[in-house]
């Protein structure tokens, strides 16, 4: 049964399970207030009831002592204007009654134990009379006669039309406020699920079309920020496809022009070996540009392939030494820049971060510090503080072109014609900003760039664990 139900109440809208579940705590706290109203009223009458008739006991047993057979003098006419019934009981059991009542209060084993025990307790108890009609009951002692109870009776009729109208005004007040408890849950519900439903039709909308468009978003509640978070997620998803769309463009258009002219290359060493009409000298230049475009073609494809990686790799951050990342990048440039000097002035700092992907960029930007340096220049290399800063003696960089050097397959008007992807610093950038970090390109006090890094970290390694977050 119960499997049943979780079965039905997994198959309901989210909607109906609010709306049938506000219901039903509200049907339960109905119920549960109505019941403790009715049995504590109904209490609260027996009590009353009780007190009354004892008193009423109390008073009539004193005349009553001084004629035990006739109760002092008590008459029908007189119970019946009170709506009483009186009798009495002896230690023995003998019971008496108002000559000539005909209905008489059927006597039990509380009443006797009263009239017997004669300590000042009392009885109280439902019982019926002759005729069958419920009455409630109540026993005194007769203390100045002894061994003998007067007893007391009220029918109990009237009580039980107050407590059935009670019964009846609960009910009929207790399902109206079911009724209107459904209403209002269903109508919450609506109300409190429209973010929700919005939620729902924008991803329904999004499977549809493939159109990752935000979904609008009303009030501060914590389905609202439910929303809100959708929405960064659409945008994140939007922006990262944006990225991916305008790699592959950028990608396509990069690698046409060396795919064209390999294969020129290519078809005519291929045709010279029908026709061997190119010259020993012609062949090997040929050859010595394949050997060139392939070099180039082959780190473009790395640099492409280094850009997609920045995008989707999953970050694996540690401490690390930043002077060990400028030093490692440093013995790869070296190689590349014979008769240039390098001036280096590294200082303690450390950082948490991936150290292969931050010596690629530093290793980047010592490259374009290589490619536009002058024979015989100085490449100036500074770690002090959060900043690492490269300078180097070349041409510089225009002010027009400032603001575009990080950008992907960037190629100012001077360097159309030198070796490079145009991917560098594009990748420097990407990487920085990985690391919660900045770059900046200027110009050198000596004329030539200057770039400089900045990242998060601290120049003692116990100041790198009191900043981070797991320290």
């Amino acid at each position: 049964m119960l499997r049943r139900f979780r079965g039905y109440a997994g198959s309901l809208t989210l909607q109906r399970r609010v709306a049938y579940l506000t219901t039903i705590a509200v049907a339960v706290a109905v119920a549960a207030t109505s019941a403790a109203g009715y049995f504590t009223l109904r209490f609260e009458l027996y009590q009353t009831l009780d007190q009354e008739l004892k008193l009423v006991a109390s008073a009539v047993a004193v005349p009553a002592a001084e004629d035990i057979p006739s109760l002092g003098g008590l008459t029908e006419g007189a119970l019946r204007a009170g709506n009483f019934s009186v009798a009495a009981i002896s230690a023995d059991g003998r019971t008496f009654y108002v000559p000539g009542e005909r209905v008489h209060l059927e006597l039990g084993d509380q009443e006797l134990m009263v009239a017997r025990l004669q300590d000042g307790a009392s009885s109280a108890r439902s019982g019926f009379a002759t005729n069958g009609e419920e009455y409630r009951i109540v026993a005194v002692p007769i203390t100045t006669l002894g061994n003998y109870a007067l007893v007391l009776g009220r029918p109990l009729q009237p009580t039980k039309d107050i407590l059935s109208s009670l019964w009846l005004v609960l009910m009929v007040f207790g399902a109206a406020g079911v009724i209107l408890a459904g209403a209002a849950g269903a109508a919450v519900a609506r109300s409190g699920l429209r973010p929700v439903r919005a939620l729902s039709e924008a991803v329904e909308h999004v499977i549809e079309t493939d159109h990752l468009d935000p979904i609008t978003v009303t009030g501060n509640d914590e389905l609202a920020r439910f929303a809100h978070s959708f929405n960064r997620m659409l945008l994140s998803l939007a922006s990262s496809r944006e990225r991916q769309r305008q790699l592959i463009a950028d990608a396509g258009h990069e690698l046409r022009t060396p795919l064209t002219s390999l294969r020129t290359n290519i078809d005519l060493l291929a045709a010279d070996q029908h026709t061997g009409m190119l010259d020993p000298e012609d062949r090997a230049a040929i050859f010595e540009d394949v050997s060139a475009q392939l070099a180039e073609f082959t780190s473009l494809i790395g640099d492409l392939v280094q850009l997609a990686r920045d995008e989707t790799v999953t970050a694996s951050p540690e401490p690390i030494d930043f002077r060990d990342v400028v030093n490692a990048a440093l013995e790869r440039v070296r190689r590349r820049g014979p008769g240039l000097t390098f001036d280096v002035e590294l200082n303690p700092f450390y950082v948490i971060g991936e150290a292969d992907t931050l010596e690629r960029a530093v290793a980047n930007l010592l490259d374009n510090a290589v490619k536009w340096s002058p024979p015989g220049g100085t490449i100036r290399v500074q770690l002090e503080g959060d900043r690492l800063r490269v300078a180097d003696q070349g041409p510089g960089i225009r002010d027009e072109d400032l603001p575009y050097v990080f950008d992907r397959f960037f190629r100012s008007e001077a360097s159309r014609n030198t070796p490079g992807t145009g991917l560098g610093l594009s990748i420097v950038a990407q990487t920085v900003a990985r690391h919660g970090g900045w770059v900046r390109a200027a110009r050198s006090a000596q004329g030539g760039a200057e770039f400089t890094i900045r990242l998060p970290g601290s120049t003692t390694l116990e100041g790198l664990s009191a900043a981070s977050p797991d320290g």
